[in-house]
């Protein structure tokens, strides 16, 4: 007669792939995900490479995240996002820069970017890293990668999404410090407020990208038209 136990007879369960547990990590808050996410705010957007975005796409893949739940979803028609987005950022560039910037005392001058006033030989660079640096780059990792993190802490409500928009705001606003000071934390903490707010009510990236390239090529249009100071006093001599 066998003695053996049922429970004897049972297989201890074999470890999940490496793959599966480091997606695992990657998707928690534990040192691994934590580390991810410094990273990849930290990385920046350079005129070489944005490296914060491209690190965010690598996170997406390895975390085997979906890819919409970072906005990266299809747009019913391209030409038509890609045409409100660009003309969206133009207006938006005009009034935060006629208006908005005026009443908060920031100086009619950038003069971080001043030195391409009139500079055929930087406008090239320059346009670029506004189209990749600024809008692919930033809007890949302050909105989409940031906002489903953020997501997975609060949550999916009105009042989550608002705190992710005022959290991803703030956090964008103080990455514009060391090269802008205070006039481009209080400039990008506002344009973060409304990017944000686009993000979270479409839950589409590709036009936001759009109107965020938009807005900085207008931006650097003035600058090397020499008309910041008179587009700054148009309304406030």
């Amino acid at each position: 007669m066998s003695t053996q136990r049922p429970e004897d007879s049972v297989q201890p369960l074999a470890a999940p792939p490496l793959g599966d547990r480091v997606a695992t990590a990657l998707r928690g808050f534990g040192p691994l995900g934590i580390l991810a996410l410094l990273v990849i705010l930290f990385a920046g957007n350079y005129p070489i490479a944005p490296f914060g975005a491209l690190l965010a796409l690598v996170w997406v893949r390895w975390s085997r995240t979906p890819w919409r739940e970072i906005g990266y979803v299809q747009p019913k028609s391209w030409t038509q996002d890609l045409a409100l987005g660009l003309a969206c950022g133009i207006a938006f560039k005009l009034l935060m820069k006629a208006l908005v910037m005026p009443l908060f005392g920031a100086p009619a001058i950038n003069q971080a970017y001043h030195y391409l006033t009139g500079n055929q030989a930087a406008l090239p660079g320059a346009a670029y890293l506004m189209i990749v640096g600024g809008g692919f780059g930033e809007e890949t990792v302050f909105r989409g990668y940031l906002f489903e993190r953020l997501g997975k802490l609060f949550g999916g409500s009105v009042a989550a999404k608002t705190a992710s928009v005022i959290l991803s705001a703030g956090l964008f606003g103080l990455y514009h410090y060391r090269e802008q000071g205070l006039a481009g934390v209080e400039q990008a903490s506002i344009t973060g407020l409304v990017f944000g707010t686009l993000f979270a009510v479409t839950g589409r990236l590709w036009m936001v990208m759009a109107v965020h390239a938009a807005f900085d090529l207008t931006a650097l249009a003035i600058i090397y038209w020499n008309v910041e100071s008179a587009v700054a006093h148009l309304i406030f001599k």
